[in-house]
């Protein structure tokens, strides 16, 4: 019988960063929806452009993320890194709005921490992750090496 993500148990550290990446990942669904739809700002860009820049790529890897799939948090970490330069760009930028780019940016820590150490570490628990460098060489040497002494 083979292991699946079912039937592997999760430790308490994975169950964390789990919850760590779906609460933060959420939170900044809803922080960027409430920045840009609720709170005064001067902000010239149109609803439409606002959705499709902001909230659509958070939307994207959000039922990956639910279900707790290491293959999702580990390409929603990639997603994530536009809210983090995009929080610094407004904490240096604009000075007014410093409050609402440093919640941004909590949050997305928050989630790029959660979801790349909860890929990595369930990975290795289900048998999914990359193996070592050095199996990987040792391999190749013992494959190229094997076809020149043939």
């Amino acid at each position: 019988m083979s292991k699946t993500k079912t039937t592997v148990p999760m430790s308490n550290l994975v169950k964390t960063l789990r919850y760590l990446a779906l609460y933060s990942h959420v939170g900044l669904i809803g922080w960027m929806i409430t920045w840009y739809f609720f709170l005064p700002t001067t902000s010239d860009y149109s609803v439409g452009f606002i959705i499709l820049i902001y909230i659509i790529p958070l939307l994207l890897p959000l039922p990956g993320i639910i279900q707790g799939s290491p293959y999702t948090h580990a390409w929603a970490s990639f997603i994530v890194l536009f809210y983090f330069l995009h929080s610094i760009t407004v904490i240096y930028a604009e000075p007014t709005q410093i409050i609402y780019a440093s919640i941004e940016l909590v949050l997305a820590i928050g989630m790029f921490a959660g979801c790349s150490s909860f890929a990595r570490l369930r990975g290795q628990e289900l048998g999914t992750g990359l193996p070592k460098l050095k199996s990987v060489m040792d391999d190749e040497k013992d494959l190229y090496e094997g076809e020149s002494n043939e």
